[in-house]
């Protein structure tokens, strides 16, 4: 699926969406470089799941946890940028998370690309313009059939492509 977004307004509108459809041990390994919007989609997701914790960057934390009420997915976000190779993750605490049952949001997801979940859904974010973004989804199919978001005051500045990859 690939979705254009004109403002962080529309990209979290979106990843709301997106985060409405997420259930746990769903992992979302997010590629694209500095400033592109990572967690600005975050923000939208945790919208989606229902959390009401303000989301802001794990940069410095390695890994912020968003909680909701009682038997509610959680939301854990991780930022790998200063693990260089997948070796370094144990000594994050990575593997003592419980994905089956809650989600995971991964930025930096390069970084560990050989050791994350089989089923990890990609989301690469790619800057257009200076507040224009393109958001290719992978890797699993509830996402293949997803019905356009239509922002209501510029519904003509919105392109959709449903884009189905097996494997990446």
């Amino acid at each position: 699926m690939r979705q254009i977004t004109n403002s962080p307004e529309e990209t979290i509108a979106f990843a709301k969406q997106i985060g409405a459809k997420l259930h746990a041990g769903d992992c979302i390994a997010y590629f694209g470089g500095l400033g592109m919007g990572k967690t600005t989609f975050t923000r939208g997701l945790a919208m989606g799941l229902g959390l009401e914790d303000v989301v802001c960057s794990p940069t410095f934390a390695i890994v912020n946890e968003y909680h909701g009420a009682a038997g509610a997915c959680s939301l854990y976000h991780f930022d790998m940028y200063r693990i260089l190779c997948p070796e370094e993750l144990e000594s994050t605490g990575f593997y003592d998370y419980p994905l089956e049952e809650n989600v995971f949001a991964i930025e930096w997801a390069e970084h560990i690309a050989d050791v994350l979940p089989p089923h990890t859904i990609r989301i690469t974010i790619n800057q257009l313009a200076e507040e224009t973004r393109e958001i290719i989804i992978e890797g699993d199919e509830r996402f293949c059939g997803f019905l356009e978001w239509i922002h209501p005051e510029r519904p003509q500045q919105l392109r959709f492509m449903i884009r189905r990859k097996i494997a990446f």
